[in-house]
């Protein structure tokens, strides 16, 4: 390297080491064979010294060597193309490494970006490789050389540079057939449709149609007289439940009792006649008395005699006051009252409850026939 050349070429040159000056006329200054003798023994030790220091070199060298390195992906190119320019080195891991400093052309090669160095390690565990990419291109054809780059490196004190080797580059130009004269200029090639490009259609064809159904939605509900949006609906009371409420709201305003006997049997009527329809499914509010019991005549699982003769009695009498004029006696009112809560007792569909699981008993039972 350059130190070790620097030490070789300072102490060949000294003149205190060089053969030139040792010549006739300087040895002509000593008198006598022991001075000739003296000078020659000490331009020998110098000569062996050399040799030597050579050698010792040399050995260093081979056995510890900086190496740095320039390569191409690729050495032939079209305009345009680019490549990869990398820079690698391999030296001692303390050693600190200064990489070149490279412009963003070299010559009419245009260096695109640069990579982050990779460290890599070497199988000698005291050394290590360090490598730097370099993406370039070129727009003019041609035969180019990129120059060798200088790597500086600074280990105990002592900085010294490594220069790559050179690379070429040939540029290539597109051949055009000039034999075939003028052409027409070529449709540009049609690329495969993404997913990408045919999301915001798709997402708008979406739209389009959720913006149309909720249109029509909204004249089909306006037409019904219904709201837009319907909040859902409680779950319905059973018709006993709500029945024999209504009941108790009758019975504690006591309306026979302030000379309103025909609105409390209305109101009564009303009430089992809703119980009805919402319990056994008959059209009990549009039908008459006559057709109510018909219906249960004719459907006879449905009530035993005893509730049919109270809903006779409750609907009948409610018929004389509201329509012949009857007035009842007290006891009527209380018996009509006293039906009603019957007849709903008696007939109301009791919700099915799950069986609850028995609990297994620990010890098992055995049955001991004594004979």
């Amino acid at each position: 390297m350059k130190l070790k050349q620097k030490i070789i070429s300072t102490f060949l040159l000294n003149p205190q080491f060089d053969f030139a000056h040792c010549d006739s006329q300087t040895l002509h200054k000593f008198d006598g064979q022991t001075e000739r003798s003296r000078s020659l023994k000490f331009i020998s030790f110098r000569i062996i010294f050399i040799s030597i220091l050579i050698f010792t070199s040399v050995g260093i060298t081979e056995a510890q060597q900086i190496k740095a390195t320039a390569r191409l992906d690729s050495t032939n190119i079209l305009l345009g193309d680019q490549i990869n320019l990398i820079l690698e080195i391999d030296h001692p891991k303390d050693a600190k490494v200064g990489f070149p400093n490279i412009a963003d052309s070299l010559g009419h090669i245009e260096v695109l970006k640069k990579s982050i160095f990779d460290t890599l390690e070497l199988a000698d565990k005291a050394w290590q490789k360090q490598v730097l990419k370099y993406t370039i291109t070129c727009f003019d054809s041609g035969y180019y050389t990129i120059d060798p780059q200088w790597f500086t490196l600074t280990q105990n004190g002592n900085t010294d540079s490594v220069q790559t080797n050179p690379v070429f580059l040939q540029v290539h130009s597109m051949q055009i057939d000039t034999t075939r004269g003028l052409t027409d200029i070529k449709m540009p090639y049609s690329a495969p449709v993404t997913l990408k490009e045919v999301t915001p259609y798709i997402l708008g064809v979406m739209l389009a149609g959720a913006i149309l159904f909720l249109l029509l939605y909204s004249i089909k509900r306006k037409k019904k007289n219904q709201p837009l949006f319907k909040m859902p609906e409680k779950p319905k009371e059973p018709a006993h439940i709500i029945a024999l409420r209504e009941l108790d709201r009758i019975k504690n305003e006591k309306l026979w009792q302030k000379d309103k006997a025909k609105q409390y049997y209305s109101e009564v009527t009303d009430v089992i006649r809703t119980y009805i329809e919402d319990r056994f499914e008959i059209r009990a509010m549009e039908q008459t008395t006559d057709e109510i019991m018909d219906s249960f005549r004719y459907r006879k699982d449905l009530l035993s005699e005893k509730s049919v003769g109270n809903l006779s009695q409750i609907l009948t009498l409610a018929d004389l006051v509201k329509f012949a004029k009857y007035h009842p006696l007290p006891d009527d009112d209380n018996l009509t009252l006293g039906n009603s809560y019957f007849f709903i007792n008696d007939t109301k569909k009791e919700e099915q409850k799950k069986p609850e699981a028995q609990p297994k008993s620990e010890e098992n039972t055995e049955e001991v026939i004594i004979n």
